[in-house]
């Protein structure tokens, strides 16, 4: 496509106003979550965890008919877990992502304009540790969980990122099977849910409703003129919406994850990169491929050459095994697996979510 000095100009123009809009806020954890809808109902979800650390991150088998608590004190939810799950934690304290036994994701990304309701006596509290967690456990769909949410039965308590002086501020993403997809945030302390099978791509800041405004933004410029190349929030925002939905309808599913994953690489950060005018923009630590309909749960970490997975139709959920068990990826998630993990799992006691007294 041919562009005259005037349509250049007035690109050029056009995006410092996007800039101003969106430059501010950026400075936060950079991960990105995506959703792709291929043909014979084929739907997966992708995330990118980026830290600055180590996070500690290990995969867990849950079962059914675990006894659940908020870790909030003595007004703390309580729950059992009525479906069975895999999840990736962050430093075996705390539920960052996963997949149920029914197809329902769940993932936490920074969100550093979080601010949540003060913990009283009118509800229970539940730790933003197992909010993940508590989705996974609960719900088969993501209508299921909107409906549940909206009533707003618990108040969300946070506390401080392991080794640092700042609390966890997170917002939540949930897909399912159907390719339904909604977005849960805390914005001055009120709870605020986006739910449209529509809402298939997000990152960090800015809050997700500015996020929409941006992808309006840069669909009205179209990817194929220019796409923004940064590791900021708002320019892997950009690329990942344009790129997932430009991906063709695989007729071949591990053509579909395959996808995927270049799409969820090509908004990764560089392993070891610094950004000095935005310190916390951080490294890719790993990434996850959900296949929600094959019950496939895929990871890759930045630091080994190979992609596993779990096979989630290949284990025992029930409740009768109660069995909780744990794949110990090792110190920067640097352990070795390839193909199909099942087998790689031990049992263990299940960790404990970070709460308060």
């Amino acid at each position: 496509m041919f562009l005259n000095h005037k349509s250049v100009r007035s690109i050029l123009m056009t995006s410092t106003v996007a800039f101003a809009m969106f430059a501010a806020p950026l400075t936060s954890q950079a991960c990105t979550r995506l959703v792709y809808e291929g043909n014979n109902n084929e739907m997966i979800t992708a995330r990118s965890m980026d830290w600055k650390v180590d996070s500690g991150t290990n995969l867990w088998v849950f079962p059914r008919g675990m006894q659940r608590s908020g870790e909030a004190g003595e007004n703390s939810l309580k729950w059992t877990s009525k479906y069975g799950s895999v999840i990736a934690s962050g430093y075996d304290i705390s539920t960052t992502d996963g997949m149920n036994e029914k197809g329902l994701v769940a993932n936490v990304l920074w969100l550093v304009e979080s601010e949540y309701p003060t913990l009283d006596k009118t509800k229970p509290g539940l730790t933003i540790a197992a909010w993940a967690q508590y989705v996974l456990d609960s719900f088969a769909t993501v209508e299921e969980a909107v409906k549940e949410l909206e009533k707003e039965p618990f108040t969300i308590v946070t506390d401080n990122v392991p080794g640092e002086e700042r609390l966890a501020t997170l917002h939540l993403s949930i897909s399912d099977a159907k390719g339904d997809s909604a977005i849960v945030e805390y914005i001055d302390g009120k709870q605020v849910i986006h739910h449209s099978r529509n809402y298939n791509v997000m990152t960090n800041s800015p809050t997700f409703e500015k996020q929409l405004a941006l992808d309006s933004y840069w669909q009205q410029i179209g990817g194929t003129v220019m796409l923004p190349g940064t590791n900021r929030a708002a320019d892997r925002f950009a690329r990942a919406s344009f790129y997932v939905d430009a991906l063709p309808k695989h007729e071949n599913p591990d053509m579909a994850v395959a996808s995927v994953f270049s799409v969820i690489r090509n908004v990764s950060v560089p392993y070891g990169i610094t950004t000095p005018d935005q310190p916390n923009i951080s490294s890719t630590r790993w990434r996850t491929v959900a296949d929600h309909n094959r019950l496939l749960y895929f990871f890759e970490s930045a630091l080994t050459p190979n992609t596993f997975w779990v096979d989630l139709k290949g284990l025992d959920f029930s409740k009768e095994s109660g069995k909780v068990q744990k794949l110990d990826l090792g110190a920067n998630q640097s352990n070795i697996f390839a193909g199909k993990v099942n087998a790689n799992f031990k049992d263990s006691e299940p960790f404990k979510f970070l709460g308060i007294e």
